[in-house]
């Protein structure tokens, strides 16, 4: 790995990331378990932050202070938008005080409601996004009830949709009272509207539907319109994730994933 004169020392580089003090992050290189731009680090090795991709113990590691990784809790009645010439509440609405811009990963329709993701960092999410990117999407639903057993299996078997086949990777009830019931869809695919579109087809249109989970990044107990930084070992697994997923093809911004 070829030492850059003016850039900074990996081990500070490190620190600042927070993967550890400076004698923390000496030892990781010492041990073989740094790498900068696909190469073994060396004790001593200058970086530049900007440019460098850097890994510790196989997980990516953001070192730009630049760049910023969200979760929002979007509520129902938003656009999955930065802005509205129609004057409609937006997601952008929602963090207009901040410096950075922002734009969302994906989306969520206007009357879906939970986890989605907003950053600056426009190499990251043009990789989430790509068709192949295919991370597993968890949503819960609110639905008329009961739920028969062949609900759950006619769904992960494949149900036929006007725009071809379409699949859950997990289905399971989670609560039932009196006429309605919450159940739980998790799928990979990113088409519009498909969560709806698949529990209608089965017989159980969604009243309500609220996104979870988007691969390693769990909703929680994020409140409703509020916002929280994305952890190190979330974006770490995102990054794992990303890099998996070719992103050479343009990106149709379409997916809705509900």
């Amino acid at each position: 790995m070829a030492e850059l004169p003016d850039g900074i020392r990996l081990q500070k580089v490190l620190a600042s990331a927070g993967v550890g003090s400076r004698r923390v992050s000496e030892d990781l290189i010492a041990a073989g378990r740094v790498t900068v731009d696909g190469e073994v680090a060396v004790l001593g090795a200058r970086v530049d932050p900007e440019t460098a991709v850097i890994h510790v113990n196989g997980d990516r590691i953001v070192v730009r202070r630049d760049l910023v990784h969200l979760a929002l809790n979007k509520p129902r009645g938003v656009l999955s938008a930065m802005s509205d010439d129609r004057g409609r509440p937006t997601v952008g609405d929602l963090v207009a005080d901040r410096e950075e811009r922002l734009f969302h990963v994906g989306r969520l329709d206007n009357d879906s409601e939970g986890l989605l993701l907003l950053t600056n960092d426009g190499d990251l999410a043009h990789h989430l996004m790509h068709p192949s990117f295919g991370v597993l999407k968890t949503y819960l639903a609110t639905v008329p009830g009961p739920i028969g057993k062949d609900v759950g299996r006619r769904l992960l078997a494949g149900i036929e949709l006007d725009d071809g086949p379409a699949k859950a990777d997990a289905f399971k009830v989670v609560q039932t009272q009196g006429d309605q019931a919450i159940v739980e869809v998790i799928l990979h695919e990113g088409r519009k509207h498909i969560v709806r579109r698949m529990l209608d087809e089965v017989g159980h249109p969604v009243s309500r539907l609220v996104r979870t989970r988007i691969g390693p990044v769990r909703l929680g107990a994020l409140r409703v319109g509020t916002l929280r930084p994305l952890t190190r070992t979330e974006l770490a697994e995102l990054h794992r994730l990303a890099e998996t997923a070719p992103a050479s093809e343009p990106i149709e911004e379409t997916e809705t994933g509900d």
